[in-house]
């Protein structure tokens, strides 16, 4: 599969975005603008360059308005400085941070009631996130696992559990690669536990369809039939799960 980059004019502006050529039964250039404004096209391949330009241009005021809509909501969302008080979240609920000065040896990252607490020898805003960062991996390993193998067993396509892994990812909740390897990002652990199925519930479907046929969108509406819902209420928190 390749992927080109491409540039979008519109009103004054250029928006660059990313060509991606899908194989197998892809009938349409699909148009995606992600959470952190960046732009993706699903084309067929026998779409040619002007077939995929023209297809955009023709939605140029749709792409560009959901860009500024993407980019604006991240503006407002200010750093997160992993100092106690902070809320941070964890499978959709809000936890305290609290942070306190321990030994070295007794260094250590755990739920306490409504408190992530974290005891740090060294106690700054990078060790403190590297710590937390670290925890959620754990934590998305863990989880992951489960869901992912609980999904599996639901839908009567999967031979087997598939492999996953974890990546961090600014514009992707998860991917699965034509081997069948599922890929998630490790931030996705902060959203619900709704939100999370649907990732995996898309990212399976796809083992049986590789793009977003008409027939992907089938299997997905059947196997989570609330999957519109799911997804916008995901796409909404974006920002927030993705602030790190």
């Amino acid at each position: 599969m390749g992927h080109f980059e491409r540039l979008l004019h519109y009103g004054g502006e250029v928006i660059q975005y990313t060509v991606r050529v899908a194989t197998g039964r892809h009938e349409r250039v699909r148009i995606h603008v992600h959470h952190d404004g960046t732009v993706e096209v699903e084309a067929p391949e026998e779409a040619t360059a002007e077939d995929i330009g023209k297809a955009v241009q023709k939605r140029a005021r749709w792409v560009h308005d959901h860009v500024h809509d993407a980019k604006r909501r991240f503006e407002h969302v200010l750093p997160r400085e992993y100092v106690s008080g902070e809320q941070v979240l964890y499978l959709g609920r809000r936890y305290s941070l609290k942070v306190r000065h321990v030994p070295r040896d007794k260094r250590s990252v755990k739920l306490k009631g409504g408190l992530l607490e974290v005891a740090h020898d060294y106690v700054s805003t990078e060790a403190v996130r590297a710590r937390v960062r670290a925890w959620y991996k754990v934590k998305a390993r863990d989880y992951f696992a489960y869901r992912l193998g609980v999904i599996s067993k639901s839908l009567p396509w999967p031979q087997e559990i598939p492999k996953f892994q974890l990546k961090e990812m600014r514009t992707r909740w998860g991917s699965c690669a034509a081997g069948g390897t599922v890929t998630l990002n490790p931030f996705l652990v902060r959203a619900n536990r709704e939100c999370i199925d649907y990732v995996i519930t898309h990212e399976l479907c796809h083992l049986r369809e590789h793009n977003h046929s008409p027939e992907f969108f089938r299997l997905l509406s059947h196997a989570m039939p609330q999957w519109e819902a799911v997804k916008r209420s995901l796409d909404e928190k974006a920002e927030i799960i993705l602030n790190d």
